[in-house]
């Protein structure tokens, strides 16, 4: 199969004082389109590190991501920044929503940055929003809507701009099990729905084991990790599979 992402060799170092911190050693991970991987691993084993690197929020100290078979050390800012607008759509733990603004207009902000008109964009951000059930609500301001509610409306906004690519670091952390369960499925939906390669970032092994394949990330490298093993959570001592 045809990979939408790889990484080779990704090294990551923080300063920390008078040492390095490594979050990342020699990372490799390969994607295929069309997959659904899952990334667990301990709470700062370097999980957001690495989808930012992939995300192209943040760049390694070494190594490098490929998209689409394209280096993506070599492009310039602005073509970064296209393709975070264009092929990637990232939720995170947390909405980064804007409270002041409607459902509609967070969801269809997306495009109006890319440069689409305000009719065009809000009619497909309607669209979006009816596809994760809250187009009956597409006007109300956000900031009193419930968490979940919340992430529906980020999922909307990650997947308006109908990218190849969804990152989705611990969307259910700060929800509760029964409305996390509903959040996942929109995001198994919308996997399916508009064809995306996702990699998502959980601690939730039953969300894990809804993936295709599972990778632990510890000592900062990816490491295979089993149905069985997923449902212990993070740990044993298989070697690494350098993520393919």
């Amino acid at each position: 199969m045809i990979a939408l992402v790889r990484a080779v060799n990704l090294t990551k170092k923080f300063r920390s004082g008078s040492a390095d911190l490594v979050v990342l050693d020699g990372l490799n991970l390969e994607v295929a389109a069309g997959e659904m991987v899952a990334i667990m691993g301990e709470s700062g084993a370097g999980k957001t590190t690495l989808l930012q690197i992939l995300g192209t929020l943040d760049r390694p100290t070494s190594g490098d991501v490929y998209y689409q078979e394209k280096a993506l050390s070599g492009c310039k800012l602005e073509e970064l920044e296209a393709l975070r607008n264009q092929g990637i759509g990232f939720v995170w733990q947390f909405h980064y929503l804007l409270p002041e603004f409607s459902a509609l207009e967070n969801a269809s902000l997306p495009l109006r940055i890319r440069g689409l008109g305000a009719a065009e964009a809000e009619q497909r951000g309607a669209e979006m929003l009816a596809e994760v059930g809250r187009a009956e609500r597409k006007q109300h301001r956000t900031g009193a809507r419930s968490a979940g509610e919340q992430q529906r409306v980020a999922l909307a906004r990650a997947v308006v701009g109908r990218p190849s690519l969804l990152l989705a670091d611990e969307p259910t952390g700060n929800l509760d099990a029964k409305t996390g369960d509903t959040v996942f499925r929109w995001i198994e939906q919308l996997h399916h729905r508009h064809h995306l390669t996702s990699i998502v970032a959980t601690h939730n092994p039953a969300f894990a084991r809804r993936c295709q394949r599972i990778l632990r990330l510890e000592n900062g490298r990816l490491w295979p990790m089993e149905s069985q093993e997923a449902a212990q959570g993070p740990g044993g001592s298989q070697g690494p599979n350098q993520g393919t």
